[in-house]
């Protein structure tokens, strides 16, 4: 190896160090922290974990040390201390950690993307957008750089110093933007924020998606209100989600309702109802198909287990 690039790498393992005892000396034991930072969470497992299904929001995921696999369909994505995630829209996945022991917990940070932030950005820089045929996927995996772990450490940093957040948190969240925009993930970024692109149009289509689970989705209509034709729609949403948007909408409802069932005790057809389904028979057979098990026998778990992530909260990481 170079010396210059042996010297990157030493630098780069001693950021990443210094940001792991940074992270350990604010978490506990399997510990998830909502920091004061707006939009930071601190994460600590000390094993693995079984995969689960979780919602990937608009997202940075970085680890300073232990390693995280993501199924989006049948693609795997592993992030890991020398590599970070970005989830550019809500995304549907199955999650679980595979790299961490008492001795090495896998340390990390989530920060919530801030895409209007991220939209302004995109005018103010004037940074040009390729029209791309067909959508890429809505998350990636991208190798580390000393900038961005700095703006991370930075940021991380301002949990000691609460008086500075308000002011200067704005300002590094708008630089960890910055570096993305201009880095290897950045064309598809660009494309999700920018008004008129494929990108653009599937995330309104996926906010609107979330926000509207329980309702029926009439894809003709949803097609036309994002400007798109229906055949085109449905190649996009597919290419950037990896799932049609009835599919969508039925992991949605599914996740919904098992957390109802869990969190607030609804009875399986009180929760089958709440979240949009007319027959409990046909909950019951979607039910089963997406967790393996049926209503009541999947809360039996659960509660017995107390599984934070299996319970359907749909946290990041």
């Amino acid at each position: 190896m170079p010396q210059q690039d042996k010297e990157k790498c030493d630098m780069l393992n001693i950021q990443r160090q210094a940001l792991a005892r940074n992270i350990a000396r604010q978490t506990e034991q399997n510990h998830r922290l909502e920091t004061a930072v707006p939009g930071l969470v601190l994460v600590r497992y000390e094993a693995p974990t079984q995969p689960a299904s979780c919602m990937y929001e608009p997202t940075i995921c970085l680890v300073a040390q232990g390693a995280k696999r993501v199924m989006l369909g049948d693609e795997e994505y592993l992030y890991d201390a020398n590599h970070y995630l970005i989830s550019s829209v809500g995304l549907p996945v199955v999650a679980n950690v595979v790299e961490a022991s008492p001795e090495v917990p896998l340390l990390g940070m989530v920060l919530k993307l801030d895409m209007r932030m991220l939209a302004q950005m995109m005018v103010d820089s004037n940074l040009p957008v390729t029209r791309a045929a067909k959508s890429g996927r809505g998350m990636r995996v991208s190798e580390v750089c000393m900038p961005l772990l700095n703006a991370f450490q930075r940021l991380l940093d301002l949990h000691d110093h609460p008086q500075d957040i308000a002011v200067l948190s704005p300002l590094i969240h708008k630089e960890i933007l910055y570096r993305l925009l201009l880095g290897e993930q950045g064309h598809y970024l660009r494309q999700i924020v920018a008004a008129g692109s494929h990108g653009f149009q599937i995330a309104q289509a996926i906010d609107w998606l979330k926000k509207n689970y329980v309702q029926p989705l009439k894809i003709d209509s949803l097609a036309r209100q994002i400007g798109m034709s229906t055949s085109t729609f449905h190649l996009h949403f597919r290419a950037m989600t990896s799932m049609s948007p009835l599919q969508y909408q039925k992991w949605m409802r599914l996740h919904e309702a098992r957390r109802l069932m869990f969190m607030e005790h609804l009875d399986a057809t009180s929760a089958a109802f709440q979240v949009g389904y007319e027959s409990p028979s046909q909950f019951s057979r979607e039910y089963r198909r997406q967790f393996g098990t049926p209503p009541l026998r999947d809360i039996k778990g659960l509660i017995s287990t107390q599984s934070d992530c299996s319970s359907g909260s749909h946290k990041t990481m």
